[in-house]
Formats: C-alpha cells, structure tokens, sequence
C-alpha cells in the first residue's frame, strides 16, 4: 500500500490538490494500492477559493514507496506565500533522505526550495513565478515552459491543472503507460506527457483524438499487446466492421494501423526492458539515471 499525503496551507489553491488527488483515487478505485491523506500545520484549512478544509496535524510514518504532494496555494508572489514550519520542512526531507519521492504543484514549489530539495535538481513551477523561483533558489535548475520535471524523486509541476499531468506520469512510471491512459480516459482528460522528456509513450503520443470506437481498440491493444490479436476479433470485440476499425483507426492515429500500433506497443516495451538490463547490469539501481546520462551524451 502507498500513501499519498497532501500537505495543506492556507489560501492552498482547490484544483492543485483536487487535479492529483483524483488521479491516485481513480488509479485505486482499478485496483491499485494508494490511499489518500492530509497534513496541515493546523487542522482546518481554507482554499483559496473559500471551502474549508479539515486535516490531520501529524505525519504517519511513510516509507520509500509513499509520496508527498505540496499543493500551491494563491498569493500575490512566491515571497508572499504562507510560512511553513520548520517541522513541515524537515518531514519534507526526512521523506526524500528515506528513499521517497516529494512532489509540488504550482507555487508548491517554493515549499521545496525551502527544504533545500530544489539544490542541484531541475524544476519547475507556474510560469508567472518561474523567473522568481530561479532568484530565490539560485543552484536550482529551473525548466521553463514544461507541465512538469523529475529529478532524484523531486517531481514538480507547472501552474494549476498540470498536477494532474504530474500524477498521470506517476502513475504510469509505477504501473505502466496503459493504466495512467486508463485513469486518464476515466478522468475524460488527456494523458500528455512533459514537452522536454526526449520520448513519449506510444500509448499516449497517439491517444490525442476523441474517437471512442478506436480509444475501445486501443484499449484491449494496451492490455494484450504482447498476444496476438487478429483484426476480426478486434473489430468484433468494438462492434464495427474490419474495414471500417481500419479506417478510423488510421484517421485517429494519423496514419497507423491497428497491427503497426501493436507493434509500436511490442518495440517500445522492448526497449524498456533492454535499458533496464543494461542499468542493472552497469550497476545503477535506477533505469532512469541511465536514460538521463545518455540524454545528456547526445
């Protein structure tokens, strides 16, 4: 089980905690292990758009796999935001020197830098405040114009709605793309991915249209990808004819078919499981460094 825990201020904006708090409670309604909870330094809280809030003032114990989302919340500048405690600022480090990951939505950022967990990492924030955020933490390596960044289980994002992008990419780099195009679908959002990541699944980089016959196909694609699935059983199974599944899927995915997409699928799975040999076989334990030195080489 993995605990996502919202830490709370006050004036903390409603769709920054709302947007990602939806994403790990639809991921968990499909059967995956999260469970959500709050922390503030005080036990009721206001939005900045007036509900009010209530939360817990203590932190459960968490462990590597759990997360701790900073929402931001609404002041004029970063410099004008909400103090945070000292306490607040050392559970944000304890959880990240355990081996657990640390995200911030928005001007959740600054929080973060306060902790020092900005130091030497790539981030990023709304882009009202970026040129900010860069001056008050000046060895931070802040990524403009990108809905969200990861740097050593340091994962920031953009203004407002792009926390849901960022827990989006969370859940498909722990269970895969098809489940994060999953909670997306459910979600009626799109699953994008961040402009500056050097590859994007083929799962979402073709999932951009609004056909719901083709988003049923690849639907059972992405679940059985790696088994055969011949075109009559797929039209079948979307209740069109072979030649007409052929025809939207080409005209919704600008120019593939449903085998050259299963195929995209197979490659690209491929390549994955190759990289994360070579990472283990070199003696990183995380795949993503790897990726990272590789992309900063060429």
């Amino acid at each position: 089980m993995s605990h996502i825990v919202f830490f709370l201020v006050p004036g903390v904006h409603l769709l920054d905690l709302a947007g990602p708090a939806q994403v790990f409670s639809t991921a968990a309604d499909f059967g995956h292990p999260y469970t959500l909870g709050y922390v503030a330094e005080q036990p009721h809280v206001v939005t900045a758009q007036g509900l009010p809030l209530v939360a817990r003032t203590e932190w459960p114990e968490l462990g590597p796999e759990d997360l701790v989302v900073v929402p931001g919340w609404r002041a004029p500048t970063l410099g004008d935001g909400p103090p945070i405690g000292e306490a607040a600022l050392q559970a944000f480090r304890d959880h990240h020197a355990r081996g657990g990951t640390v995200a911030s939505v928005c001007a959740g950022a600054d929080a973060l830098g306060r902790a020092g967990l900005l130091d030497g990492r790539r981030c990023t924030t709304h882009h009202d405040v970026q040129d900010e955020l860069a001056r008050r933490y000046p060895r931070a390596d802040v990524v403009r114009d990108v809905l969200y960044t990861q740097d050593d289980r340091v994962v920031t994002s953009a203004g407002i709605a792009s926390g849901i992008d960022l827990a989006l990419h969370l859940i498909a780099g722990r269970h895969g793309p098809a489940v994060g195009a999953q909670v997306a679908r459910d979600m009626v959002v799109y699953a994008r991915r961040n402009g500056h990541e050097p590859q994007a699944s083929a799962m979402l980089r073709h999932r951009s249209h609004l056909d719901d016959t083709v988003r049923r196909a690849q639907d059972l694609l992405d679940a059985r990808f790696d088994r055969p699935v011949p075109l009559p059983e797929l039209a079948s199974a979307v209740g069109v004819s072979e030649r007409t599944l052929t025809r939207l899927f080409t005209r919704a995915t600008q120019g593939l078919t449903p085998l050259r997409y299963q195929q995209a699928l197979r490659l690209e799975r491929a390549e994955h499981l190759i990289v994360d040999a070579a990472a283990r076989a070199v003696g990183f334990e995380d795949a993503r460094m790897l990726r990272r030195l590789r992309a900063r080489a060429t």
